[in-house]
């Protein structure tokens, strides 16, 4: 699998609140509504800008902060199929999976990638392509990987659990 997209790149410590704004938790429920606020706070234009096969690209401790999933869901809305980033918080990784988001951690793409240029991620052979060259990435666990090539752990389960068809 290969995913290519352009490229959102954002510093340290960008948590669940600036990923999804808090004050819409409890008001919001619909993914296409949550993709309409993703980013609001920290990138006014990414909500209007950003296109189906976007890549985010973070810092360190990208997701820190509270556990809800709308600072992840938010983000698949939008068409975002892949963060990148120096460092990711424990939930948000798992929320990250849970939903389909292909989480990278790997500091050396970080460093070599610009943002607006259009990478590359090899999921399958765990490299990422960008300008500066190709530079490899830790491979997730063998059940993470099968999650996100489902869409995300209920699509998944959903595959798995459906009754056998006659």
């Amino acid at each position: 699998m290969i995913l290519r997209g352009r490229v959102w790149k954002y510093g340290d410590d960008v948590n669940t609140d600036v990923i999804f704004p808090g004050k819409y938790t409890y008001t919001i429920n619909d993914p296409a509504e949550m993709a309409r606020h993703a980013l609001e706070d920290l990138d006014p234009t990414f909500a209007s800008q950003a296109q189906p096969g976007d890549i985010v690209v973070g810092g360190k401790n990208w997701g820190n902060g509270s556990s809800r999933e709308q600072a992840v869901i938010s983000l698949r809305a939008v068409g975002v199929t892949a963060l990148i980033a120096r460092s990711i918080a424990r939930i948000y990784f798992r929320n990250a999976v849970n939903n389909g988001l292909l989480p990278i951690v790997c500091p050396p793409a970080v460093d070599a990638i610009q943002n607006g240029e259009t990478v590359e991620i090899d999921v399958d052979r765990h490299v990422v392509r960008c300008v500066a060259g190709e530079i490899e990435f830790p491979p997730l666990s063998p059940s993470a990987q099968a999650i996100i090539a489902a869409g995300g752990l209920i699509p998944m389960l959903k595959t798995r659990l459906a009754p056998p068809s006659s």
